[in-house]
């Protein structure tokens, strides 16, 4: 019998920890560790944001899922790795400390014979001087981040429409942030609101990013088709900002937040300030933090980490120029070159590069997106990764068949504004591959056939309808695993 433990529940966590459970069935033990007692959708987060959802509507618990499959749950957040066991057991296990309030504090230990690091992201508010969520800013990472933030938009609202003049700035709240499709997102249906509510006259809306150009998304941008005609992504997304009244900061890169302002530095090294009343600001990812330790309590991080705190996989990571970067360098099996047992799907596993090029000020400050793994590349390695290890372990082949590599892998973005069947839109946009492969695509860097970007209602009643069908899914309802990723 072999035991996987998955760290972390997620969307490639808890897509892993599905699949894993549905092949090996009750002949083997899947384990997940994560330190929330809720799965929770992240894309719908926005509506949430905006009074659209409730939180309950995004997220569900764990637990009695976790019991109906069979997999066993532990509310803990990981502390430790040792892929060597100690000096007292051969075994590979990892240290984990409970955040269940009925045991929180207390530490277990949990063998394992196949590792799947699927922690995620930790939110590195840290990382910009004062931008903290629910006080001098705002945050849609999260359920509750969401439900607070809308808290703080309604008393915004409240003022416009009794005649104030509110600004909003919505953005990127780090020089290296990624994730700039959800603030993107949010801004749209800030801007959409305030126009149902007919207070659009006394609320400004600033997008600020830290993108050379708009649109960039942290995939150096892309040519997309709209209406039979190629054109670069930079057009669509300005004249979607156009249309909704929303003025832009580009080529920032925030270092400070106080109550009412926000510093940025810019590519052209000035240093400005921007005034807000409410302000929702994506920050900067780092690693979760796991240590990782030898046999006789050595450290061994260089192993299993890069200095980020993300997953070394197998990825090409001699560094390079950006005019080297190749779709080779990118892993395609997420599984730790030292350890073969062990695999980081999804955002734990460290990216060999930026795919925007590395843009640095006057000042020596880089400012520029960091490479997204979100959404769909989640979904889709955190399946090929439990794949591979159910393969090896009921067939005992080391092979990994299986791959997903971001270099080949297409994906697509629904950008929502406005929520209902009648009422909204979404920007949707589709790119393959989502690393550019300027070889095999030299016009473009990707099949423009496929990369495509579109505006109107039909994208937002899919946008609706990925909502249900993947809270669908992750509850495990009848054929969940027919769904795609």
């Amino acid at each position: 019998m072999s035991q996987v433990v998955v760290l972390g529940a997620g969307i490639s966590g808890h897509t892993a920890a599905a699949h894993l459970k549905r092949m090996l069935g009750k002949k083997h033990n899947v384990v997940v560790i994560s330190p929330s007692e809720y799965y929770q959708w992240i894309p719908s987060n926005i509506w949430v944001g905006i009074g659209k959802m409730k939180e309950d509507q995004v997220r569900f618990k764990l637990d009695k899922v976790y019991k109906k499959w069979g997999i066993e749950f532990h509310q803990a957040k990981a502390v430790s790795i040792h892929p060597d066991g100690s000096s007292e057991s051969e075994k590979p296990f990892i240290i984990a400390e409970y955040t269940d309030p009925k045991k929180r504090g207390e530490e277990i230990s949990i063998e394992y014979d196949y590792l799947v690091n699927a922690t995620g992201p930790k939110l590195n508010f840290i990382g910009t001087e004062g931008l903290t969520p629910g006080q001098n800013t705002q945050s849609v990472c999260t359920s509750s981040h969401a439900v607070e933030a809308w808290e703080n938009l309604q008393k915004v609202f409240n003022k416009a429409k009794a005649g104030e003049k509110q600004k909003i700035l919505i953005g990127t709240g780090h020089p290296t942030a990624t994730c700039q499709g959800a603030a993107f997102e949010y801004a749209l249906n800030v801007a959409f609101e305030a126009r149902e509510r007919k207070i659009e006259d006394n609320i400004e809306i600033t997008w600020i990013t830290n993108e050379y150009e708009l649109g960039d998304f942290g995939m150096n941008g892309a040519f997309v088709k709209r209406n039979g005609y190629v054109i670069p992504i930079k057009e669509f997304a300005e004249s979607v900002l156009f249309e909704y009244g929303i003025g832009w900061i580009k080529r920032a890169g925030v270092y400070k937040v106080e109550p009412g302002k926000v510093y940025y530095e810019q590519l052209n090294g000035s240093k400005n300030e921007k005034e807000f009343d409410f302000a929702m600001l994506i920050p900067s990812f780092t690693g979760a933090g796991i240590k990782a330790i030898g046999k006789n309590g050595e450290d061994i991080q260089d192993k299993l980490f890069l200095p980020n705190g993300f997953m070394r996989v197998d990825a090409d990571y001699t560094p390079k120029e950006f005019e080297e970067y190749s779709v080779n360098d990118w892993p395609e099996t997420y599984q730790n070159p030292y350890y073969e047992n062990i695999f980081a799907p999804g955002i734990a596993f460290a990216p060999p590069h930026s795919i925007s090029r590395p843009m640095k000020s006057i000042n020596g400050t880089f400012i520029f997106p960091t490479a997204p793994r979100t959404g769909m590349p989640s979904g889709v390695t955190g399946k090929v990764t439990a794949q591979n290890i159910a393969r090896i372990i009921k067939k005992g082949d080391k092979t990994l068949r299986h791959r997903a590599s971001m270099g080949k892998m297409g994906a697509a973005c629904i950008v929502s504004a406005g929520f209902g069947f009648f009422k909204g839109s979404a920007a949707s946009m589709t790119v393959n591959p989502i690393v550019p492969d300027w070889e095999k695509y030299p016009d473009y860097g990707r099949n423009i056939r496929y990369t495509i970007g579109e505006m109107g209602l039909a994208g937002h009643w899919v946008k609706l309808t990925l909502h249900y069908m993947f809270i669908h899914k992750a509850k495990g309802y009848p054929l969940w695993w027919l769904l795609p990723e």
